[in-house]
């Protein structure tokens, strides 16, 4: 008899109404592969923009969806060494062409999975895969972020800016960002130097005062916009711009030559070594995680539309989905 799981199934392309809960095959296990319990994901807004068509192209329908997982491993293939049955793990599943995370149970290559932060809960590290994998690719592997250099975090109060401030600061940088002003307490609290009131003023004009116009070494984008085109008049000389927004504008990079820019554009590529040294990080207290909202897996759908309100809403960080599927315990 087939054995069946509950998951979060996106019949077709569209609204936050979308979703309808469904019992499903359980996934099989391959060689290489582990099947994990899951008892957390998080919501990402690659989740949101896949959830309502945007790479309509790379996801067949009906689709489970979802970049986070955090539980427990129940099986593993006979050639899978690294783990055993009973662990604890935490990873982001392949991008594009495997089931997501929105399931109870979810396979994966073993060489995407790491063993989860001792101090940290399930809802707490599922928070944190995608987006810590994306900031130490963004910050330490592109950008290769120097101890005293200076970085312009765009969107710090957010779930990918609360991180990259941290980030930031353990590998030793002086941290700028901008944020509402009712979030300055909060990044700062995180670790940031200076926060920018985006809506009251120009990040461009401040940077250049407050650098007496030397400019920061990284600019760091989550927010879109113009931002690329404003960077380089942030940016030092030899500065490194990066972002992750897929921006459908014309962006006007004429200024960079002048400052030797270098831009890096991110899609998060998965492997256990960014997690492995997030988590030295995470167990020694200078990463916490940030969650600004739980919800249940049943209610998947609301928090697709909690985390697209974004800052309307005051969400701070991320918005974490607890599985409380068969076999799961309270962590």
């Amino acid at each position: 008899m087939t054995q069946t799981m509950k998951a979060a199934v996106l019949p077709q392309f569209g609204g936050a109404d979308m979703f309808e809960i469904r019992d499903v095959p359980v996934p099989a296990v391959g060689p290489r592969e582990a099947r994990v319990r899951v008892h957390a994901t998080s919501i990402n807004p690659l989740d949101y923009k896949i959830r309502r068509g945007d790479y309509f192209d790379h996801v067949p329908l009906p689709a489970i969806i979802g970049h986070d997982v955090s539980g427990v491993i129940e099986e593993i293939g006979g050639d899978v060494m690294e783990f055993a049955v009973g662990d604890e793990v935490y990873y982001t599943p392949q991008i594009f062409g495997t089931q997501g995370s929105y399931a109870e149970k979810h396979v994966a290559n073993v060489d995407l999975i790491a063993r989860k932060p001792k101090n940290l809960s399930h809802e707490e590290a599922a928070s944190l895969t995608l987006v810590g994998g994306t900031v130490w690719e963004a910050l330490v592997t592109r950008a290769q972020i120097q101890v005293g250099e200076t970085v312009l975090i765009h969107g710090g109060a957010g779930g990918v800016g609360s991180i990259a401030i941290q980030i930031a600061k353990a590998m030793g940088a002086r941290v700028f960002t901008t944020a509402s002003r009712r979030d300055h307490d909060f990044v700062s609290g995180l670790g940031a130097d200076l926060a920018i009131d985006y809506r009251a003023e120009d990040h461009v004009e401040v940077v250049n005062r407050v650098t007496d116009d030397v400019g920061v070494d990284v600019v760091f984008d989550t927010v879109g916009g113009d931002i690329l085109t404003r960077s380089p008049h942030v940016l030092a000389q030899m500065g490194r711009i990066v972002t992750l927004v897929d921006i459908p504008q014309p962006q006007n990079l004429i200024e960079a030559w002048g400052r030797n820019a270098s831009y890096h554009f991110v899609f998060t590529r998965q492997n256990r070594g960014k997690l492995d040294a997030l988590t030295n990080l995470l167990e020694r207290n200078q990463v916490k995680p940030i969650i600004g909202a739980t919800f249940p897996l049943e209610r998947v759908g609301e928090a697709h539309a909690y985390l697209e309100a974004g800052s309307a809403n005051g969400l701070r960080g991320k918005v974490v989905i607890t599985v409380k599927g068969r076999g799961n315990q309270a962590s």
